[in-house]
């Protein structure tokens, strides 16, 4: 008895397994992976894209240079007041053309190609960039939306376009819909000075780990901001925390074409 007993048991768990197996196989593929894997989160809609738009030799960049109508060009330049005096008489490293703007920060690079003596810093071939190389101090740009705020929690992204030189680096900026200023750990940009290419990259922004920043002198204060509520952020940019040398291929950064990946959030 004992053996049919344990012969009926093996046949009984035989049936089963088969019964188990041949559901599984009718099951279509996604089914079958529905539970053990879920799917990944759906990326946040492209929030703006800024591409920048230059002509002719590089100068100050001003709001012209902006192909977005719904955005906003932020300049945050310390030394903005000496331009008149820097105009007069160019500090070195610098040119006349580079002071008729509201800042230090360049439009460089161009859209039309011209002939390489309309160019003064890169090559005819750069695409347009922001360029930080005649600035005495730390900047930032940034741009707003005339009529959203942007939501950066979850999956949102910032995807730019850059180039540095030297130990210079492009981090991100933000400013909240409270007036606070944040700057990221995040950094793009090695010391390159054998290469002059630009890098597309992207980051998310959760991954970012965020320092309060003084904008009236482009410094950090030093203290890790905590789970700042990015929901609703007003202005996204870069900096550049350190000052530039000039022109030629010294310390600076640029910032080509630069898109932000968020759901937009009504002001």
């Amino acid at each position: 008895m004992t053996r049919m007993f344990r012969i009926l048991s093996l046949l009984t768990w035989l049936v089963l397994i088969g019964i188990g197996w041949s559901v599984f196989a009718q099951q279509p593929p996604a089914a079958r992976g529905a539970a053990s894997a879920a799917p990944p989160p759906a990326l946040p809609p492209l929030f703006f894209r800024e591409p920048w738009k230059q002509t002719g030799a590089e100068h100050g960049v001003t709001s012209e240079s902006v192909t977005n109508p719904n955005l906003e060009l932020k300049l945050y330049d310390p030394l903005a007041k000496t331009i008149p005096a820097n105009l007069q008489s160019p500090p070195p490293g610098s040119r006349p053309s580079d002071w008729g703007g509201p800042s230090c920060i360049q439009i460089a690079g161009n859209n039309q190609n011209p002939p390489p003596a309309q160019v003064i810093n890169g090559s005819p071939t750069d695409p347009p960039n922001l360029w930080t190389g005649v600035c005495a101090s730390p900047v930032a740009a940034t741009l707003r939306d005339k009529n959203n705020y942007v939501d950066l929690t979850g999956p949102a992204r910032i995807r730019w376009v850059t180039r540095v030189s030297g130990f210079h680096a492009v981090r991100p900026v933000i400013k909240l819909a409270d007036g606070t200023w944040l700057v990221g750990d995040h950094r793009d940009g090695e010391a390159s000075t054998n290469s002059m290419l630009f890098l597309d990259s992207e980051f998310a922004v959760a991954s970012v780990r965020w320092l309060a920043l003084d904008i009236n002198r482009v410094i950090t204060r030093g203290f890790w901001v905590e789970k700042p509520d990015l929901s609703r952020v007003d202005e996204v940019g870069f900096a550049d925390l350190m000052p530039g040398s000039g022109h030629g291929w010294g310390g600076f950064v640029n910032v080509s074409r630069f898109e932000v990946y968020g759901e937009p959030v009504k002001r």
